[in-house]
């Protein structure tokens, strides 16, 4: 049975003792009669015209099933909590599900009877290539005596693909004015010119560098880029591009050209050079690309018997079932195009291989593999997902993968959001059928709407995509003027938090003593506008969290560099009830947030085959540049912590194996105690993997917590994918994972002779190894659609090599499996060099 407590005011409430299997209804009678007893309404009232509302959250518990599917019941269960319920009308929910735009039908009325208040005119700023290349010769001052001229090199591009050679602009001298009056041919006629062709230039230096040879000095030219800019071939309305054109462009990449970056234009006109270019003029009107009803080749593909022998069927086979096989020897992608209809039939999730080998610069392949894509079966998300990839551009792909996309649930969509928002970088035009996409279904359901709208103003300082995500937002608030209000509220409550953050920081550097600095933090929380600012509003980790009341007396800041904030939040329904944030300014989020998702997934796939392994996947949301908060995961602690206060010697404190289960002990007296022990060894074995797959860095016993219920999680995840940090050219970290003694000793319930808690351990790790190995195609796709997020450690697909070996790509589950018990010896075995390293990080810490 479940107890619950339920309200109905502030003043009368009680407990019921229900089976979880019991529907809401059946509670609502008993609440009813009892609510007759109280108040005697005139009006006789149904159980229907009532739903239960979670106290503190926008979340109702109705509807036909039983109490423990409600994730709020189940939660409150498994934690051993009472659920904390206040019955509320009908209208309650009728009105909220107004407010949040997801009776569809009212709303898209109300828009269509009032119109959107007038665009505010923009104020049109004359700008001169003279000016800005002078601003541009400025900031390379430095270098202007070793350069001996200005190249500007040219290439066609469509997604990764270079469509002919690439041209090169003759070298003039340095001025502020260079002009090259040169016309740029390219080897491809016109006609094979695909759709999504892209004109990318970079302007680069020619250095004279002086070489030292045996005593003899020679003199050696090296290239020196300076910037760079990308162009469509054809404009929005599928024409030709004719005339001139001033192109804005970006500081240099480390490749010349830069067929993945932006065709924006860079908006700091001010500070930027400027390339003045001339699109040739073939006909008194414009030349348009053919659409797709009037594509030449419709005929179906065929084959002769030669074509379609075993062998070569074999070799197909060999090929697409290779996760790993993206470069493609010459007679393999002749065989993929030549078979391409065998392909549809019965490899259709091999599209994006048979897309990458596809010659997009003959008009006739392309006709053909467009014709292809009109009879090709929809694609799950795992697979459609890789087709968002720049290296995809073709308009008709991209509609053909939001078509297969538009099949996910909501909470399968807001699983991907994150990768779908950096995506829109890719997109070649601002009105695309993924922003459609992304707005129909954030209209339509406010969680989605929510981040939708953080994950675009988190990036609305990055130049680059400024009007892109201005104009997605924009539309977003006139579709969802409700949810205006709210989100007001929210980037109010942010401002207050970062205005504290900079006082903090601010005396901190006067040398002012902590305990001066916190309580002149808090006198400051007590002024009215910062507790009208800060209480009452949804909170941006969860929109169905509402932060009531600020907390002053249980607000502190945090030693770390950046000095976050850590705020404390009442429930006023719930008097033992709190929310934790921490607010952090100066800090990029934006990696954390992608760690966190993936061991979110992770914690997915696992539950669907049966795994619990007990994750904390805490909220964490970038909400600005360098600016963000973070969920408190509440009864918690670090192992430094645990390890500094059970040890006479902070020296020795990490070698104390003994702490970590004393801690539980004390934590967890009598019965419970196994249970935790329990918790500990599921989550340890969650993060042991979780860690190795994702290759997370910079692990010490600072960023490894433990709940009081046992549960273990990491924190801080600011080195990924085999990043790890090193000190004087020395490697600090030197295992796959940690799995020290201690956490043996706990899992062993403090005895060394209990091997067989120990193998069920190991168990547990090698059956969450193999589930991921059988989703790593999901985790590469992600890992490389967030390439545009521009993050230090996830710039390439180099970065992206660490995941493909951590998850075996290519290997059978028996090879994979044998690599990572070779990796779970090693981890044990050397785990005390982890000790070692971690002595040194609390000696280091004690020493600041």
């Amino acid at each position: 049975s479940i107890s619950l407590h339920l309200y109905f005011n502030p003043l009368t409430c009680f407990m019921l003792q229900l089976d979880p299997q019991d529907m809401p209804v059946v509670l609502m009678r008993s609440a009813l009669k009892k609510k007759a007893t109280v108040f005697r309404p005139v009006k006789q009232e149904k159980p229907e015209d009532y739903t239960l509302q979670v106290n503190g959250r926008w979340e109702f518990i109705y509807g036909k099933n039983p109490l423990c599917q409600f994730k709020y019941i189940f939660s409150c269960l498994y934690g051993g909590q009472t659920p904390h319920l206040t019955m509320v009308h009908h209208s309650t929910i009728t009105k909220y599900q107004e407010e949040q735009g997801t009776l569809s039908s009212q709303v898209s009325k109300s828009r269509s009877l009032s119109k959107p208040p007038p665009l505010p005119l923009k104020k049109v700023r004359e700008s001169y290539c003279t000016k800005k290349n002078h601003m541009l010769l400025t900031r390379i001052a430095h270098l202007l005596p070793h350069l001996t001229g200005l190249v500007v090199q040219a290439g066609l591009f469509h997604g990764s693909e270079l469509l002919c050679k690439v041209v090169t602009s003759s070298e003039v001298s340095v001025c502020s004015d260079p002009v090259w009056d040169q016309k740029l041919a390219f080897e491809i006629n016109l006609c094979d010119l695909p759709r999504m062709s892209r004109l990318c230039f970079a302007l680069y230096g020619v250095l004279e560098k002086t070489k030292k040879q045996r005593s003899t000095k020679k003199k050696k030219k090296a290239d020196c880029p300076l910037a760079w800019v990308n162009t469509m071939v054809f404009d929005y309305k599928d024409q030709l591009k004719t005339g001139e054109f001033l192109l804005s462009t970006w500081p240099s990449a480390p490749d010349l050209l830069n067929p993945m970056g932006t065709v924006e234009r860079n908006p700091n006109i001010d500070s930027t050079a400027g390339l003045l270019i001339r699109f040739s003029n073939f006909r008194p009107h414009p030349l348009c690309y053919p659409p797709l009803e009037k594509v030449n080749n419709t005929q179906s593909v065929t084959y002769s018997p030669s074509e379609r022998n075993g062998e070569k069927i074999s070799k197909l086979k060999e090929i697409v079932d290779n996760k790993n096989h993206t470069e493609f020897f010459e007679d393999e992608k002749e065989l993929l195009w030549k078979l391409r209809g065998e392909v549809r039939a019965h490899y259709p999730e091999s599209l994006s291989k048979l897309l990458l080998i596809t010659k997009w610069n003959k008009h006739e392949d392309v006709a053909q593999m467009v014709c292809l894509l009109r009879k090709w079966p929809d694609l799950p998300a795992l697979h459609a997902l890789e087709l968002l990839d720049y290296s995809f551009p073709d308009p008709h792909v991209r509609s053909f993968t939001i078509r297969c996309l538009r099949k996910l649930r909501d909470d399968e969509l807001f699983q991907y959001l994150l990768q779908l928002v950096q995506v829109l970088k890719y997109e070649s035009y601002l009105d695309c059928d993924l922003t459609t996409f992304l707005l129909e279904r954030a209209l339509s359901n406010k969680k989605i709407g929510h981040f939708l709208y953080w994950h675009l103003r988190s990036e609305m300082h990055v130049s680059s995509v400024s009007l892109r995500f201005g104009l997605i937002l924009e539309a977003y608030c006139r579709g969802s003027i409700y949810h205006i209000k709210s989100l007001m509220k929210q980037n109010e409550a942010l401002n207050k938090m970062k205005a504290l953050n900079d006082f903090v920081k601010s005396g901190s550097q006067k040398s002012t003593s902590r305990s001066q600095i916190t309580e002149d933090m808090k006198l400051c929380i007590k002024q009215d506008t910062y507790v009208e600012a800060l209480s009452d509003t949804v909170s941006p980790l969860n929109p169905n969290i509402i932060l009531s009341d600020i907390w002053y007396e249980k607000c502190k800041f945090m030693d770390s560099k950046m000095k976050p904030l850590w705020l404390m939040y009442k429930n006023k329904w719930v008097q033992a009830d709190t929310v934790g944030i921490i607010f952090k300014n100066g800090d990029d989020l934006r990696q954390d947030m992608l760690t966190l998702q993936m061991i979110q997934l992770m914690d997915i796939l696992w539950k669907t085959e049966g795994l619990d392994l007990r994750m904390i996947p805490y909220g964490c949301l970038s909400t600005g540049n360098k600016t963000g908060v973070i969920e408190v995961v509440k009864s918690s602690d670090t192992i430094a912590n645990i390890q500094r206060n059970n040890s006479n010697s902070a020296a020795t404190a990490a070698f104390n194996k003994d702490a970590l289960l004393n801690w539980l002990k004390s934590k967890n007296p009598g019965d419970k105690l196994d249970q935790a022990i329990e918790e500990f060894t599921l989550s340890c074995a969650g993060y042991c993997v979780a860690t190795y797959v994702l290759g997370i860095g910079d692990r010490h016993s600072d960023n490894i917590m433990i709940r009081e219920n046992g549960q273990l999680f990491h924190i801080d995840f600011g080195h990924f994918l085999g990043n790890f940090k090193a000190k004087f050219g020395i490697n600090r970290e030197r295992v796959p994972f940690i799995l020290t003694y201690d956490f043996v000793h706990v899992i062993q319930q403090g005895r060394t002779n209990n091997s067989e808690k120990f193998e069920r351990f190991r168990e547990c790790c090698e059956q969450a190894y193999k589930i991921l190995c059988r989703n790593g195609t999901l985790f590469v796709n992600l890992f490389a659609l967030m390439r545009a997020a521009g993050l230090p450690e996830l710039s390439s697909s180099k970065d992206i090599q660490y995941l493909k070996d951590s998850l075996a790509l290519g290997k059978s589950e028996e090879e994979a499996l044998k690599n990572f018990k070779v990796k779970f010896n090693e981890a044990l075995r050397e785990s005390w060099k982890t000790k070692v390293n971690w002595m040194v990080h609390t000696f280091a810490k004690d020493n600041r």
